[in-house]
């Protein structure tokens, strides 16, 4: 595993604006993928949500909420270190913590042998005049240019559970293509549960295009939304 500066990553100030979190890149005012995201949920979503908070409680809702942003920030900066070559940095306390365990089975069984080269790690990625985001990594992964993505849950995925993952890296992809002429062709998803449970989720081809061509329907929608309010 090596770094690559093949590319070069602009800078990029984050702010909330009327609740949505937007990137400063290149003198532009960007939403953010995942505002978008939550910007254009469908109605059944918001209301399995709505659902959710109503069983188990606000109090409990904000709990678990919060433990799993906490726990995901930690793992995520875990990993980063990882690549950065950084791990000797590491607090001695922080050796034996759930979050660093999830990243540890994420590096053993998802990272080491697979990912050879290094583009960037929480790089700021942009499509001039309709989003931004940040992706957690950028490389050569199983020989293909591909955006790579770390993510924590409480209990294991299915693949038809996660689309939201699935549009988020196809609009990185995208956004990579088109500013720097990559051909970044595969997007993989490093998931690791809270009892140490590792998933792995690929998407290339055809389906990574038709993900692609429905998220920049969300921009649309997006932009649509914002020019009614």
């Amino acid at each position: 595993m090596q770094w690559n500066n093949k590319f070069t990553y602009p800078k990029s100030m984050r702010s909330m604006v009327s609740g949505s979190r937007m990137y400063a890149v290149n003198q532009e005012k960007l939403p953010s993928v995942t505002s978008i995201l939550q910007a254009t949920q469908s109605e059944e979503k918001k209301a399995s949500l709505a659902n959710w908070k109503a069983r188990v409680g606000a109090v409990e809702a904000n709990r678990i909420k919060n433990d799993a942003s906490s726990r995901g920030t930690s793992m995520h900066s875990h990993l980063e270190k990882y690549l950065l070559g950084q791990l000797n940095l590491e607090l001695l306390e922080e050796e034996a913590s759930k979050s660093k365990k999830m990243a540890d089975e994420i590096i053993e069984q998802g990272i080491k042998g697979k990912l050879s080269e290094i583009y960037g790690t929480e790089a700021t990625l942009y499509y001039p005049g309709k989003y931004a985001g940040a992706a957690d990594c950028i490389g050569v992964y199983e020989n293909k240019e591909t955006i790579i993505d770390f993510k924590q849950s409480n209990k294991p995925k299915k693949d038809e559970w996660i689309d939201d993952y699935y549009l988020q890296c196809a609009a990185y992809a995208l956004a990579h293509n088109t500013v720097h002429g990559s051909n970044i062709i595969q997007v993989v998803i490093l998931l690791c549960t809270k009892d140490n449970m590792f998933q792995r989720f690929l998407i290339e081809g055809d389906r990574l295009k038709d993900y692609q061509k429905q998220f920049l329907e969300k921009v649309e929608q997006f932009y649509a939304q914002r020019r009614t309010n």
